[in-house]
């Protein structure tokens, strides 16, 4: 147990940080439109639920890479992983105009969901820019689904915190309007994002090539019979994230028919709560692809072993998350915006989301697990129950029915995510239970 908390450490740590930096360019996002106006920040809040509804729930079909590549890895099998690394990259091609086309489409229905005309006005031109950031976004990807699998992760994360100084600069200049670039406030934004993900797609491309120069070699002729077991595994994937990022973006929609001010700190609170989900996510891409190469050699307990490491460790960071959301939810607020009434709404909303912080480590980390055993369905259920059966009717009948606003829809999320990572933690417990017993059974 000693030497798979070192391993686990040892890869979960660049991941983790690789996904605060990836979430800190939100966080600096919304920093930057927070000095224009309210209005700004329930843009950037609207768009970037619209463009990840899309972006994000493809990407996930490409998370079958951690199971195909890390199983490939662990056998042995190297010509394996290279045909689920150009699978993946086909892939990722084939599904950039169908996202783009799909966020330009959702860009055009929004007004007949009563969003507020005003939001509305910031956030068009934002999603025509963030758009943009589609194709190097699903290449990057697909190249670091392949990285972190082969347990090359500090490249990953080195990228990651590189590409924030790409997008700080890039909010400096369009956003407030500096060397003599106009003041675009909400839209300004948006390109910055997109440069820093055009910048993170060539940085992998120059990293794969260093540390695997055989990718130059290789035949790049797409492999229908590997896409199609990437599909099958990354479908159920991306269903999984369309019903959480739908679920969010649907609260965000039903927020903003409330006032501004109620979206900016439901805004703020997410942008939060998304950033404290990026550690236990880290640890999730590190679970799957520890689960996934023990059981490509082989080794049952082992992948046992490693999903309880991940779970231990994911627990731990959400737990001491929500003590900090409970505890300073005021200050969090105010390194956002300095209007009183957002930041009292905000904190408002961060003490609801303290009360989910460990069942959601918990989900994400088993999710992980199960993705590197091959089993996405699983997942998929319980998210589909938890948040539109459990979740979202709740909060909807606390919001509007009883009259508790934004932290009432907060609320039913809440107790969603709570049972799905009940019912999760539930499952692991009998799929490592089983693993184990199958070993002591075949075991001389």
């Amino acid at each position: 147990m000693r030497e798979e908390l070192f391993q686990m450490i040892r890869l979960a740590g660049p991941l983790v940080l690789a996904e605060l930096g990836w979430m800190a360019m939100g966080v600096v996002d919304t920093m930057f439109v927070g000095r224009v106006g309210a209005e700004a920040i329930g843009a950037v809040g609207l768009g970037t639920m619209v463009f990840y509804g899309v972006a994000i729930s493809a990407g996930g079909l490409l998370l079958g890479l951690d199971t195909l590549v890390a199983q490939s890895f662990g056998a042995g099998d190297r010509e394996g992983g290279h045909r689920s690394l150009v699978s993946g990259v086909w892939l990722a091609i084939l599904m950039i105009p169908v996202v783009m086309g799909a966020i330009w489409a959702l860009e055009g229905i929004l007004p007949g969901f009563g969003v507020d005309r005003t939001v509305l006005r910031a956030t068009r031109p934002y999603l025509h820019a963030l758009i943009w950031s589609a194709p190097p976004l699903l290449i990057y990807f697909a190249l670091r689904r392949y990285l972190q699998a082969l347990h090359i992760a500090r490249p990953v994360m080195t990228t990651l915190i590189t590409a924030n100084l790409v997008n700080l600069a890039g909010n400096w200049i369009f956003v407030l309007g500096h060397l003599g670039a106009p003041r675009l406030g909400a839209e300004g934004s948006g390109w910055a994002t997109c440069l820093s993900r055009i910048y993170m797609a060539g940085a992998l491309i120059l990293v794969l090539i260093r540390r695997d120069p055989d990718v130059l070699r290789i035949s790049w002729r797409p492999d229908a019979s590997r896409i199609w077991a990437l599909l099958k595994l990354g479908a159920p994937v991306a269903g999984q994230m369309a019903i959480e990022i739908g679920v969010f973006a649907t609260v965000t929609v039903l927020v903003s028919k409330l006032n501004a001010t109620a979206l900016a700190g439901h805004q703020i609170a997410l942008t939060t709560v998304s950033t404290t989900y990026m550690m236990p996510l880290g640890i999730s891409s590190a679970a799957a692809v520890r689960v996934g190469f023990a059981l490509g050699r082989g080794d049952r307990h082992a992948a046992a072993r490693a999903g309880w490491t991940a779970v231990g460790l994911g627990a731990a960071m959400m737990s001491a998350a929500a003590i900090v959301l409970l505890t300073v939810p005021e200050w969090i607020a105010r390194l956002f915006t300095p209007d009183a009434a957002v930041i009292a709404m905000a904190a408002t909303i961060l003490r609801v989301a303290a009360f989910f912080q460990l069942f959601d480590g918990l989900q994400i980390v088993i999710t992980g697990s199960l993705r590197g055993a091959g089993d996405t369905r699983t997942p998929m259920v319980s998210h589909l129950i938890g948040y539109w059966v459990i979740g979202l009717p709740l909060g909807a009948i606390l919001c509007f029915g009883r009259g508790l606003g934004a932290a009432g829809l907060w609320m039913g999320l809440s107790a969603g995510l709570i049972a799905i990572g009940l019912v999760l933690t539930a499952f692991w417990w009998r799929t490592a239970r089983e693993w184990s017993h199958r070993v002591q059974i075949v075991s001389p």
